[in-house]
Order: structure tokens, then sequence, then C-alpha cells
């Protein structure tokens, strides 16, 4: 089984420009710097011929971070490698996926997100899934990710709409 991960972020700011920050490489850079966490890093950002990107990066969120059920099977900070796509923009709107795997633990999330616009504002809608295929404990494990996962996918919203009014 696995737990659902939904998400919307709204930007008063034009599909365009939004769009031009996710494919852009200092915004990446920004953003992990900001809202990344000790030891994150870009390990990769690879524009694609079409006017996409593909993002690759590590965080780690530190033990005393973890509920007590993750770190019962897992001790130790948890380094997480996250891909991010995004394609081309195409009449105002634009789609891609996200993927996160746990290093030594079999958890994985993925799914996709939309960034569409109109009338000079713009929003990100993320639907995916968080994934723990440990028996018995799986799904407390998959719902702790998952509200983790929308812990940063909030601060990542709050930094976009404060970077892209810079």
């Amino acid at each position: 089984m696995s737990r659902r991960i939904e998400h919307s972020s709204s930007y008063p700011f034009p599909v365009a420009e939004v769009h031009a920050a996710l494919t852009g490489e200092q915004y990446w850079r920004d953003r992990l710097a900001e809202v990344g966490g000790d030891g994150a890093a870009l390990d990769a950002i690879t524009p694609t011929a079409s006017g996409g990107v593909t993002v690759t990066m590590t965080q780690a969120i530190p033990e005393d971070h973890l509920p007590s059920i993750v770190t019962k099977i897992r001790p130790g900070d948890l380094i997480i490698t996250r891909t991010e796509t995004w394609g081309p923009l195409v009449g105002g709107r634009a789609t891609g996926t996200f993927a996160a795997e746990v290093e030594g633990a079999p958890a994985q999330i993925s799914g996709n997100q939309t960034l569409a616009g109109e009338n000079g504002s713009s929003t990100i809608d993320v639907n995916g899934a968080a994934e723990v295929k440990i028996p018995l404990v799986g799904g407390k494990i998959e719902s702790a990710i998952a509200d983790e996962i929308l812990r940063l996918l909030d601060r990542e919203q709050e930094f976009t709409g404060a970077w892209l009014a810079r």
C-alpha cells in the first residue's frame, strides 16, 4: 500500500516566468541552499533540447528529526536522492515528474507535477505517492514520509514565491 501525496502551490506570476525559474540553474542552486538542509547537494542539472530540465539532488533528514518508528528500523540520518523533471512550456502548461529514494531503505516517493497558468498567475500541482515495503509498519512510515514531504513542499513553495518576487 502507499500513501498519497497531493500539494498545490499558487504564485502571482505568469506561467512563463515560473517555468523559466524551474528550468534555470540559479533557481535550483538558490533553492537547495535555502531549504535543502545541511549537506544538501545539487548533483546534476541537465537542460533538454526542448526547453525542459532534469535536476538531481541529494538531501538528508537528520535522525533527530525522524519519528521513532523510522529510527528503530533505520537508525541514522536519512540520505535521500531526489530527481525532478520539467518539460517544455507548451500552450501555457508544462508537466514533469519527481522521484525520491531513501538510501538503504525500501522507501520510494514518485509522482507527477503540472505547471499551468492564467490571468498572470500560476499553479503547480503535485500528485504522487510514498511507498515503504516493510511488513506491519510500512504504512506508518509512509505517513511519516508523506507528512515530511508536504512540509518540504510548503517550504519550497514559500522559497519559490520569494525568489520570483526579488
